[in-house]
């Protein structure tokens, strides 16, 4: 069992981060605000493939007042992000966003830090300080040997931190991101040994849908593993939806979160005598609908079948033209190859529907 750190608890929007929260799904647009309508749609699909916190580049001041239109068309948080110019923070918050993404150490003096400061705290707007190895500032890397290391890192980290505690403002999330999985997972490890303030964990620049898989999977993956993290965004190359496909499966995979039906399959061997492949991908396609945390097994023969997925609520597994349907290692019957997968789901329907009456 998975035994979370307590961090701080804030409010982005209506998401609790922090403080045992579940931990949360975030994923970022492509479209510049300006575009209202492409903005508020491009939102609203990641809602409703999962996406909990939703945050937008506002690369100019159009894009800061263009903020209040987006909010208004979407139902879940909304989170700005700022570079450089601390004006565009404060246009944001007047135009109605949750939560800030910024760097205090790149958007000017402790003035203009303060600036923003005072316009979040009356709505207790939290702050993101987002440091990434990439981009750590010229006096770190010369105090750490010239390259990024994750003491570098974190000593970035704290610096932006004590910009806001000698502001005396705690509403803060922070995240500590690598390309390069070892040196993520030792930044985020040592901050969190440090800090009170929930973690936003990411692989930043992981790459296309199969390489960012694997590293978001293996970095963010090991820090849940160890209680660490409270938040998440799975950074790929590609449509956003796969992010919020990811973090799902990360999240469901560590038993910290359930998302509906989940499907185990095996790899297949010489006695599968059953197209699998195909099989496997319809059974997955057909049990995105079902919200019940259930668990089905497809499996390429009796080997795999109710005897390894014995712990599965409901299974099928292949012969030679002929499959067997089974619920927790016991076999309910045998039915022919091209039928296998609706006499699956028809149980599974007949078992939701005793549910339901209940």
């Amino acid at each position: 069992m998975i035994v979370r750190k307590q961090t701080n608890g804030i409010m982005v929007g209506n998401v609790k981060i922090g403080d045992f929260a579940p931990v949360s799904i975030q994923s970022m647009i492509t479209t510049d605000p300006v575009h209202t309508d492409k903005a508020i749609a491009e939102s609203n699909r990641l809602a409703d493939a999962g996406c909990e916190i939703v945050r937008v580049a506002v690369p100019n001041m159009d894009s800061a007042k263009a903020l209040k239109t987006v909010k208004a068309g979407i139902h879940i948080p909304l989170i700005a992000d700022i570079h450089f110019d601390y004006r565009l923070a404060l246009e944001a918050i007047d135009n109605n966003v949750d939560a800030l993404r910024i760097n205090p150490g790149n958007i000017g003096g402790e003035d203009r830090v303060l600036a923003v400061i005072k316009k979040a705290k009356p709505k207790q707007i939290p702050i993101r300080i987002g440091v990434n190895a990439g981009s750590l500032p010229q006096h770190i890397l010369s105090a750490y040997g010239g390259h990024p290391t994750a003491d570098g890192m974190v000593e970035t980290a704290l610096e932006h931190i004590r910009i806001l505690e000698k502001l005396d403002y705690r509403q803060m999330k922070i995240s500590i991101k690598a390309t390069e999985v070892p040196l993520m997972v030792e930044a985020y490890q040592k901050l969190s040994a440090k800090v009170p303030y929930p973690l936003h964990l990411g692989v930043t620049e992981a790459g296309t849908i199969t390489q960012g898989t694997i590293k978001s999977a293996m970095g963010i993956g090991a820090l849940l593993l160890q209680g660490i993290g409270d938040t998440m965004r799975v950074s790929l190359t590609g449509d956003p939806i796969h992010e919020i496909e990811v973090a799902q499966g990360i999240l469901s995979s560590l038993g910290l979160r359930n998302f509906g039906a989940t499907m185990i399959s095996c790899p297949t061997c010489g006695r599968c005598q059953v197209n699998l492949f195909d099989m496997a991908e319809i059974v997955e396609a057909r049990l995105k609908t079902i919200k019940v945390p259930i668990k089905v097994a497809v499996m390429g023969c009796v080997v795999n079948g109710p005897g390894e997925a014995r712990e599965a609520d409901f299974g099928i597994a292949g012969g030679k033209g002929l499959g067997i349907i089974f619920r927790k290692g016991e076999v309910l019957k045998q039915v022919p190859e091209a039928e296998l997968v609706d006499a699956l789901f028809r149980e599974i329907d007949d078992y939701l529907e005793t549910l339901d009456k209940e």
